[in-house]
């Protein structure tokens, strides 16, 4: 009977009680082996702060390339239009040239009826350069006034069309080298925006509602900072309003502070009023898309918005910030009047139009829209420079 109770072995047992805990233990290992898998690509992961300044920077990048582009589909346009002015010249010179040649073959046919020159005629018709033409100049010798007179003009149309043909081949050439650095600059743009857009779509939820924190606290910082110009600007007018009147005009004309003061006011009173024109097109637009290279009407880039609102006030701008930055005398930022131009950062790429008390309008960037906004939304060191433009 004993024999029969025998079926369950200590080992057994054992092995039994041992099986749950085993189990637990390797559940244990799987989880936390998942855990320093999906801890492994956590511990590489950017840090939010460090996630905003590579947004950022992409944003500058493709901003740049952005110029970049603009630069290159402006010359491009100007270079396709040179080539086509070009071929229609050299289409007309060859007509003339042709006409030329024809007067020639009347004289050589007359020459060949009355069996006179034949051989050095034809010797000259068939010349393939002007050099080869300049070397029979005995054929010249020969020919009446008024063949000389067909001679000098054929040499002159053909010398001319083949100068034009060359140029014509030489734009060309840059027009597809132009061409060439507009794609890559198209390529640029996207690429950067593309980075960006994957950046930001790998934050949570809860990441990207402490993005939106931090980016608040940098616009209450840049408001700040833009009542404090405002402030300071308004102290200076004040001051210069006093001192106008302590003048009182009585020494007009007297001295170089009172000419400085008469001359002044009627080049300010006519910015005044360009810039009033620029800025009634710039509010208008407020609330369009910002869009890489566009210039309107239904959307802009940064200075595609700052060329329009000054097109509108008869004022013509480049097309680039690069450019656009030297189109004017540069004053101070605490100088700055409502119409003048603000340019930010190093490589100059970005610009807004002043609107006074330290704002601006701007086409911003990516997914954003026209919008006015302190000029130092991004930091006092963004700012390059500002300029008058008119």
């Amino acid at each position: 009977m004993a024999s029969h109770r025998k079926s369950r072995t200590p080992g057994t047992r054992v092995a039994g009680i041992r099986t749950p805990a085993l189990a637990t233990a390797a559940l244990t290992s799987v989880a936390l082996l998942s855990q320093t898998a999906n801890a492994s690509p956590g511990e590489d992961r950017p840090s939010l702060e460090e996630v905003e300044k590579k947004v950022g920077d992409l944003y500058r990048q493709a901003e740049s390339a952005t110029e970049k582009y603009n630069a290159a589909k402006e010359k491009t346009t100007k270079q396709r239009k040179r080539v086509d002015t070009l071929l229609d010249d050299v289409a007309q010179r060859t007509q003339k040239l042709n006409e030329a040649r024809a007067e020639l073959g009347s004289y050589a046919a007359a020459q060949y009826r009355t069996g006179a020159g034949l051989p050095d005629t034809a010797t000259f018709l068939l010349a393939e350069t002007p050099q080869d033409i300049f070397d029979q100049r005995q054929v010249l010798d020969r020919m009446t006034g008024r063949q000389k007179a067909a001679v000098d003009d054929y040499v002159t149309q053909q010398t001319e069309t083949m100068k034009k043909r060359q140029e014509a081949t030489e734009s060309l050439r840059t027009l597809t080298e132009t061409q060439g650095d507009l794609k890559t600059a198209k390529a640029t743009v996207q690429k950067k925006l593309a980075d960006a857009r994957e950046l930001l779509s790998k934050l949570t939820a809860e990441e990207k509602a402490r993005l939106a924190a931090i980016e608040k606290r940098k616009q209450e910082e840049a408001a700040r900072k833009a009542a404090e110009l405002a402030r300071q600007q308004a102290e200076q007018e004040q001051a210069r309003e006093e001192a106008a009147q302590q003048d009182g005009g009585a020494s007009e004309g007297s001295g170089s502070g009172s000419t400085g003061s008469t001359e002044t006011p009627p080049a300010d009173s006519s910015y005044g009023i360009k810039a009033e024109k620029a800025l009634a097109f710039a509010r208008a637009q407020i609330g369009k898309p910002y869009v890489w290279g566009a210039t309107g009407p239904g959307s802009y880039d940064c200075s595609g918005l700052t060329q329009a609102a000054w097109k509108a006030a008869g004022v013509s701008l480049p097309r680039t910030t690069y450019d656009q930055v030297n189109a004017g005398t540069t004053v101070p930022v605490s100088q700055a009047q409502p119409g003048d131009l603000v340019f930010f950062y190093d490589d100059v790429t970005h610009v807004g139009i002043y609107i006074g008390n330290g704002m601006m309008i701007h086409a911003p960037k990516p997914g954003a829209y026209v919008r006015e906004e302190s000029i130092y939304y991004d930091g006092d060191s963004a700012i390059h420079s500002v300029v008058r433009p008119a």
